[in-house]
This record gives structure tokens, sequence and C-alpha cells, in this order.
């Protein structure tokens, strides 16, 4: 600041590197670290951005094309831009965040030959393929509308997204305030609204089902239309007023659509903890889809593995679905309860032994017969490959389980 004093940014100090930059400058990728976790950066730019079509050499009559590409926008290269992005973070398997400030796609003729709908839907591509972190976060008087709703929705795929906002003053919905008011609050309406609501309305509709004489009704009528044109300015301000209340992180908080609304002074620490909660969860997430991998039986998805590790915390004594929002309590309980995971891991993993060899044996007709076969045959080649210890141990194993 003026002062000389350091303020520190979301990232650590000179840990940001800008890939891309010199390709579709109306967004903007790079590489950062988080508390020293590196981490896939988007962000959206803000300002005015400049694309430079050289001319053709073949073509003498070409020349070079400045085209100029508005701030929160995304156009075929940016788009196009984002879902590489978006792949290379895949392919380094590091967490992403991304910050959202977009109005959607650019929906110019041009734009639209030059398949900005195609490269839009290879960034859901890219994050249906995503299997680590993602943040979606709304930063302070930033909002997401239109196309750029439908592409960084976290329903895409739940098991690895989640969106966030800025407590107070960010936005999101398809339809902005201004649009959503013209479609669902018509003026029609808005004079409902006024004859409903203003006090002088009410008294001159009253006063004119009591006039009889033509002349008397058509002078009330003309006060009441002075009126609701001197009103309606006013009521246009409180429709889109009302519209846009529906935007508000409280509202997505309360429709679902984010986990939480997370002040910027309070991001960098917030998304610490998130980070390192979400890392530590997916590694133990990763572990129980592999024990699903046995044989033919049914796996399970990641979301239903993440809620089979939320039972386990809540079994733990203490353990309530307030401390399971809390990333610093989870956290400690993975350290605390490593070696008991562990145990359960390795439970898992033999339950699912045990049913596949019981759906194999127990399937009837030549499949049991042949899968028996296999069992035994199995036994017999790994015998094999130990030991004499160890092919007692097994020995004794199978007498003592089968009570031979």
């Amino acid at each position: 600041d003026d002062n000389g004093e350091w303020h520190s940014g979301f990232f650590d100090k000179g840990s940001f590197t800008e890939t891309l930059a010199g390709w579709a400058k109306s967004v903007v990728v790079g590489r950062a670290r988080l508390g020293g976790i590196p981490m896939g950066v988007i962000a959206t730019e803000n300002r005015t951005a400049e694309a430079i079509k050289p001319a053709d050499p073949a073509d003498l009559r070409a020349s070079e094309a400045v085209i100029q590409e508005a701030g929160c926008v995304w156009f075929p290269n940016s788009a196009y831009k984002t879902a590489q992005a978006i792949n290379d973070f895949r392919t380094e398997d590091l967490p992403l965040i991304i910050f959202a400030n977009w109005r959607g796609f650019s929906g110019g003729q041009r734009d639209m030959f030059d398949e900005v709908l195609k490269y839009g839907s290879l960034i859901v591509d890219a994050f249906v393929k995503f299997q680590q972190p993602v943040f979606v976060y709304i930063p302070p008087h930033a909002e997401i509308r239109g196309g750029a709703w439908v592409v960084l929705d976290a329903s895409i795929n739940e098991s690895v997204m989640e969106m966030y906002a800025s407590a107070d003053n960010a936005r999101g919905g398809v339809l902005e305030a201004n649009g959503a008011a013209s479609v669902k609050y018509r003026i029609k309406d808005m004079v409902a609204t006024m004859h409903r609501l203003d006090e002088k309305l009410k008294s001159l509709d009253v006063e004119l089902q009591e006039r009889v004489c033509e002349v008397e009704r058509q002078e009330v009528m003309e006060a009441i239309k002075e009126r609701e044109q001197a009103l309606l300015p006013v009521y246009e301000q409180i429709s889109v007023q009302f519209c846009e209340l529906h935007d508000t992180p409280g509202r997505m908080k309360a429709v679902g659509v984010i986990e939480s609304a997370v002040e910027w002074k309070d991001a960098r620490s917030y998304f610490y903890w998130r980070l390192r909660r979400k890392l530590a969860e997916f590694d133990l997430r990763k572990q129980i889809l592999e024990t699903y991998q046995v044989g033919r039986g049914d796996a399970i998805s990641p979301v239903e593995a993440s809620k089979l590790i939320r039972s386990w915390f809540l079994e733990t004594p203490g353990a309530s679905e307030t401390l399971w929002g809390d990333d610093k309590a989870v956290l400690s309980w993975m350290a605390q309860q490593h070696s008991e995971l562990e145990l359960k891991i390795a439970q898992l993993n033999k339950e699912n032994v045990i049913q596949e060899v019981f759906d194999v044996i127990t399937a009837g007709g030549n499949t049991a017969k042949i899968g028996t076969a296999g069992i035994v045959e199995g036994i017999s080649q790994a015998l094999l490959t130990m030991s004499a210890e160890e092919q007692a141990t097994l020995k004794e194993m199978i007498k003592s389980t089968l009570k031979l």
C-alpha cells in the first residue's frame, strides 16, 4: 500500500505463474500455491482485451485485423483456452480453483460461425473427467450469468466440484435481474401490484365504482392513469430489486447451488483448510473405491464413497453434522483415526472378496462349477509362490475356517 506494507493476496507471495498468456487474453490461466499446495488457477479478465488476427501472406488483399473482446465474456478462443487449461491441470493431477465473473458466452454471428458453443461444451467435457477438487468462487462484485452458469454448475461433476460466493455482493443466475423482471414481472403485473398496495389508487378504484356519470368516471380513470404513470418508474426499480434478491448468496445457498458464502477477507484461510480436507478425503475415497474393484461386484460411485466416510465420521463419539462441515475437525479426525480407518478399509476389502467368492460359488450351473474350480486353482497357484511357513499358515487358516 502507500505505506509500503505488504498485504497478502489469495495465493502465496510470488507463486503465481501465468501460462498461455499471449492467447485468448479475455481469460487468465496459470499455476500457483495455496499454503504450499500447488493448484491450477482460472480467472476472468474484466478488462477489454485485443485479439489480433494476422494477415494471410498468401492473400494480397488480406490485412491484419484487431478485434476488441469485452471482459467477463467467453469468446471461442477463450472458451477453448479454458477447456485446454482444465485438461492440462487434470493430467498434472492438480486441484483447481476458478475465480468466476462471466456474464455468459458471446452470441454474435461471427462467434457462432467460430463454434463458440462447441468450445463451451469442451469445458463441460473437461469438468466431467476431472478427478481432483474443483472450487468455483464468485468474488466480491462478480456474477455468473447465462451460459457461464451452465458450464460452471457443480452438478456437472458433483463428486469433485463445489461452488462458493462472496457473502454480500456476489450474484448468480441464468438471467440478470433486468431480464428476469421484464419476463416475470411485466407492466400489467406492476399495475396490479400498484392497485393492491397504493392507498391513493385504492381510493380511486373505490371512487370509480361509485361514480355513475360517464364524465365523472372518465375523470377518475384519467386520475388513475396519471397515478399509474407516476408510480411506474418506482415499481420498475422495485421489480428489478425483487428479482435480484433471488440471485444473492443467501438464496443460492438456500436452493443448494453453492456450499456456503465466503467473505473475501477469509477466503485464503477458508480454501486452504478446505483444500487440505478435500485432498485427504479424496485419498481415503480412492482407497475405498479400490476395494470395490474385486471381481465383478457392483462398484460404488465417488459420491457414495464420500457418504460412507461421512457415516464413519458420525459413528465417532462426539461427532455431529455440524462438525462434519468443519474442515479442521475432519482433518484432525482423519489424523487421529488413521489406524482405525485403515482397519475399516481392510475389513471392507475382506467383505468384498467374501461376497465375490460367495456369488461365484452360489451362482449355479456351469458358472458355479467353473468359478469354484477357478478359486481352487487360484489358491493352488498362490501356494506355489509362498514359503513353507506361509503355506502352513494358509493351510491352517483354511482348516480352521472350514472346520476340516
